[in-house]
C-alpha cells in the first residue's frame, strides 16, 4: 500500500446510508479526514464555491440535480486541483470513457470491499490512476457509434425537448438536428428517438 500522507475527502452520495457509511469506514483511517457530505453534485459544487477543495471527491455517479460526471467536468474545467474518484453499482461501459475525459482519477464499483476502496484513495492521491479491473474490461468492449453532436441532440431530446428547442440549444438548424436524430435512431436500431435515447442512457453514453 502506498505510503499514507494526510488526505482529506469529500463525499458525495445521494443514499444517506451509504454516505454516512462510507464516511464512517474512512473516518476510521488515521490519514483519511472527511471534510463534508453531500447528497449530490450540486450540493458539492456548492460546498466547492465556499470551502478550499479537497484532495479527494468520492463520488456516486447516478444522483439528481447534477450528476458524479458533471461534478468531475466541473472540478476539471474551473481547475479546483481535486481529484475524482467515482463510485459505481452500474455497469455501463460509457461511463469509464466519459469519466476518464471528464479527468476522473478513480473509478471503482461499490461491490469493491472496504480496503480496495481504501487503497484507492491513497494511490489517487499519490498521483496513481485506479480502475476497477472489471470496469476497465468493459470499456475496452464499448464501441460507441455515435458522434458528439449526436449525443448532444439525444440527450436533449430525452429531457422533453422538441426539435426546435434543440436547434436553438446547439445553434443549429432544425434540418439537421433531425439528421443528427434520425443518424442516431439508425445507428441504435431503435424505433423512435425516445427509443434511441433509452439504449444510450443503458450504455453510458448519455
Amino acid at each position: 500500500m502506498n505510503s499514507k500522507t494526510l488526505t482529506t475527502v469529500l463525499i458525495v452520495e445521494d443514499q444517506s446510508l451509504i454516505r454516512d457509511a462510507i464516511a464512517m469506514l474512512l473516518s476510521l483511517e488515521d490519514n483519511l479526514t472527511i471534510v463534508g457530505k453531500c447528497s449530490n453534485g450540486q450540493e458539492a459544487i456548492d460546498y466547492l464555491n465556499d470551502n478550499t477543495a479537497p484532495h479527494i471527491i468520492l463520488s456516486d455517479i447516478e444522483m439528481p440535480l447534477v450528476s458524479g460526471l458533471d461534478l468531475a467536468t466541473h472540478v476539471k474545467n474551473k481547475n479546483l486541483g481535486a481529484k475524482v474518484v467515482l463510485m459505481t453499482t452500474f455497469s455501463k461501459p460509457g461511463y469509464i470513457k466519459r469519466a476518464l475525459s471528464a479527468g476522473v482519477k478513480g473509478f471503482i464499483l461499490k461491490e469493491s470491499d472496504s480496503d480496495y476502496l481504501i487503497d484507492a484513495i491513497y494511490k489517487v492521491s499519490a498521483g496513481e490512476k485506479v480502475i476497477s479491473t472489471e470496469l476497465a474490461i468493459m470499456a475496452l468492449d464499448d464501441n460507441n457509434p455515435l458522434s458528439k453532436k449526436e449525443m448532444s441532440a439525444l440527450k436533449l431530446a430525452s429531457e422533453g425537448l422538441k426539435t426546435q428547442d434543440i436547434a436553438q440549444s446547439l445553434f443549429l438548424s432544425e434540418g439537421t438536428i433531425r439528421n443528427y436524430l434520425s443518424e442516431a435512431i439508425s445507428k441504435l436500431d431503435a424505433t423512435n428517438r425516445v427509443d434511441a435515447a433509452r439504449i444510450a442512457k443503458q450504455k453510458g453514453w448519455l
